[in-house]
């Protein structure tokens, strides 16, 4: 058995069963022992940020890390950006990297490259494989880091002379801790805090955006006249007719900084103090008041449902009310094309159990408040403001979720960075329906020129135009193997959005906006 096999086999006893790649030369050999060794399946994607961003939405939709294959450290860095979205999402991934054989590296060829300073801002753990006898025992321990909870990017930097050598050996993986449980203090504060009757806000991240966590804060909210808001960008909520219609913190500085307008409480459960995305002249960076208490009842890594029954429990809540919105037929929206009429239709059409990819940008906005009343589902979206996440989402979250219907809420601008997406899409018939909302400019960065106090003229707006000449969605799609067509009215894009959820396979809907 050479390094490479028992790299494939560790993989398979820990129940990682998936590779997205793009490999290189020195990942040969392990390419080799995918071949040789049933049970994983191997999705090839054309650029390697595609590679990582769908690897996230793996882990988003199954809660198991796939693995990655990269080439060298310039593969890796064709795959940064979608890792930093992963580690801001929180994301397990086995992020595995080829480079040059351990004889060959100090000749310093064309790809010798840095590759563990490129993949340690985006990894909780890295290691180089020293040796084909030592493969198996890193991957277990790559397999084991990326499974710590939350979910961490674990890089494992495999030299090809380690996959070829023939002393290979499985390694074993220990199973995954349970989260830290929370102090009894943090649950003993945050209940007197509630009791208090001052203004107070809970902030709910990570796992406590699912279905039964939602609802025992709605029931908490509730009993105690706390409010309740979820962060700008998180990595999935349950929404729909049957869940808590939560609304998250506004993008854009002036809404955010007024959804927390008047708070003395603010009570963290599963994420962090809510900031700006970007500092601003004159206006502050943290979102909530000056005179606001900070207060942590659960910090990512820890047990964030469990601190909320413990805390229902402290407050004499016994169970989680679930009253709904009244079962109102929803009708598509029809004539001139607006971000609330697209939300009402995607709301109507869409099928029960849906996985929605957010990377509207800014014409996704108002989409929230549309959609509270749509059919079950799951709600995804761009974690670390790295452009570029949503085609890859999609077509990682329609891997991890076979069953299910994935929509691709996707700005053109941004869909321009991983376009190749739709290729694997098509290669893997997924089922997928991608809605480019086609401006054909980056209009949030419009928006961004007047938060910042810039001055722009013709050179600058020319800069964030994407017109001139105007991109072709429909040509693009079918030129990577997948049906496409333009819609200019919500006329058009109803009858292609239900087509399209009746099909098998992806489909590209150019929506002009």
């Amino acid at each position: 058995m050479n390094g490479a096999e028992s790299l494939v086999h560790t993989l398979l006893n820990a129940g990682v069963d998936t590779v997205f790649a793009n490999p290189g030369t020195s990942e040969m050999h392990f390419v080799a022992a995918l071949d040789r060794i049933p049970g994983i399946r191997c999705v090839l994607c054309l650029h390697e940020n595609v590679v990582t961003g769908a690897a996230d939405a793996y882990w988003r939709m199954t809660g198991k890390p796939a693995a990655t294959l990269l080439h060298c450290g310039p593969g890796l860095a064709n795959g940064l950006a979608n890792l930093h979205n992963a580690t801001r999402g929180r994301s397990g991934i086995v992020n595995i990297v080829g480079d040059q054989a351990t004889y060959h590296r100090p000749l310093d060829a064309p790809l010798t490259a840095d590759v563990e300073g490129w993949a340690r801002p985006v990894s909780g753990f890295v290691r180089r494989a020293a040796s084909a006898a030592r493969v198996g025992a890193d991957a277990a321990a790559a397999i084991e880091a990326a499974q710590t909870y939350p979910g961490q990017v674990a890089t494992l930097i495999l030299p090809a002379d380690t996959a070829w050598d023939d002393v290979g050996i499985p390694g074993v993986t220990a199973p995954p801790l349970p989260p830290t449980v929370v102090n009894i203090l943090a649950i003993e504060t945050a209940a007197k805090i509630l009791r208090s009757g001052e203004p107070t806000m809970l902030l709910i991240g990570g796992e406590a955006l699912r279905e039964a966590p939602l609802w025992l804060t709605h029931a908490i909210a509730q009993a105690t006249g706390a409010k309740m808001l979820g962060p700008v960008s998180p990595a999935r909520i349950a929404r729909g007719r049957d869940r808590v219609p939560l609304m998250r913190i506004p993008y854009p500085i002036d809404m955010a900084l007024e959804s927390l307008k008047g708070i003395k409480n603010l009570i963290l459960v599963g994420t962090t103090a809510p900031v700006a995305f970007f500092a601003y002249p004159g206006k502050p960076g943290y979102l909530y008041p000056e005179d606001c208490n900070v207060h942590v009842l659960a910090r990512p890594d820890e047990d964030a449902p469990g601190a909320l029954a413990a805390l229902a429990a402290a407050l004499g809540i016994q169970q989680a009310s679930r009253p709904r919105a009244d079962d109102i037929k929803l009708a598509p929206a029809t004539g001139a094309i607006t971000p609330e009429k697209l939300a009402q239709s995607l709301a109507a059409l869409m099928p029960e159990d849906s996985i929605i990819i957010d990377e509207a940008i800014s014409y996704g906005r108002g989409f929230f408040p549309y959609t509270f009343n749509a059919p079950n589902h799951d709600w995804l979206q761009l974690t670390g403001g790295a452009i570029g996440a949503g085609l890859p989402m999609a077509t990682g979250a329609a891997i991890g979720a076979p069953e299910r219907r994935v929509i691709a809420l996707q700005a053109d601008g941004s869909a321009m960075y991983t376009v190749q997406a739709l290729w694997t899409q098509a290669r893997e018939n997924l089922h997928v329906t991608n809605i480019i909302l086609a401006n054909r400019k980056y209009a949030i960065l419009l928006h961004e020129l007047a938060n910042v106090g810039a001055n722009p003229g013709p050179t600058a707006l020319n800069m964030l135009n994407l017109s001139n000449p105007d991109l072709d969605w429909v040509k693009l799609a079918e030129g990577m193997g997948v049906a496409a067509a333009q819609a200019t009215s919500m006329e058009q894009l109803n009858e292609l959005l239900a087509g399209s959820l009746n099909r098998n396979g992806p489909f590209v809907i150019e929506l002009l906006i």
